[in-house]
């Protein structure tokens, strides 16, 4: 069954999200992101997504007692995938040691091939490949990296799956990039998480349905009540 992914982003402790990851259009949803993560956990979400988006600016990492906090409020039930300024191995070891399941590596990773490869020895690994139009973009979005997501997919063999975020798409409600992720889906046989623009459930139904996806992450569209976790996991269960 292809898997939900409720996600939680963070910025300066709060419980936010970004129009097309513009720092400077945000909408903030809460400040008690260990309580939004256990809401998502008692709805049924056996996987909790977190972004740091201060470390994936700055690559300090200023939210992680959060990020360790709302692992030890959903461990009974989720598992929690991060990512957001994870650089290093160094970075990969500390958060597998507050409890996380899976980091997501993007900027690094795509400077550095090999590191994914590396940090996989200490926990599994996502890789993150956040584009516009094809292009990979790096440091938090705000910059090219002049590659191309279909090469890129080629590159982590070790990878535990992908992250493929359509920036133009994220927190636009606007639906999800069907045709991109099938095509990608297709050229790996590494498990893509399709994010960005999810806004019904009929987009769910609409992943579901794509070989090679097996997660969708959803945040603005659980925020705004277009749909809930349960119905939402009702949605990819058909």
């Amino acid at each position: 069954m292809i898997e939900l992914y409720p996600a939680i982003d963070l910025l300066g402790g709060k419980v936010v999200r970004l129009r097309q990851g513009d720092y400077d259009d945000r909408t903030t949803y809460g400040d008690d992101p260990v309580a939004v993560a256990r809401a998502f956990a008692d709805a049924g979400a056996t996987w909790i997504h977190v972004v740091d988006l201060d470390a994936a600016r700055t690559g300090s990492p200023v939210n992680r007692p959060v990020v360790a906090a709302i692992v030890a409020a959903v461990d009974a039930t989720s598992r929690v995938q991060t990512g957001g300024g994870v650089r290093s191995v160094a970075d990969a070891q500390m958060l597998a040691d507050a409890g996380v399941t899976r980091v997501v590596m993007g900027s690094a990773a795509v400077a550095q091939p090999s590191l994914v490869e590396s940090a996989s020895r200490v926990v599994a690994v996502a890789v993150g490949l956040d584009h516009r139009a094809g292009e990979v973009a790096v440091h938090g979005w705000t910059e090219g990296s002049g590659v191309q997501l279909a090469d890129a997919l080629g590159w982590f063999p070790t990878a535990a799956a992908f992250v493929i975020t359509d920036i133009a798409r994220d927190g636009m409600l606007t639906g999800p990039d069907v045709a991109g992720l099938t095509a990608a889906a297709a050229a790996t046989r590494i498990p893509v998480i399709a994010s960005g623009g999810v806004a019904t459930l009929a987009d769910l139904a609409a992943l579901r349905d794509v070989p090679g996806v097996a997660g969708v992450i959803t945040g603005k569209a659980l925020y705004e009540g277009r749909f809930t976790v349960a119905q939402a996991l009702a949605e990819l269960a058909r």
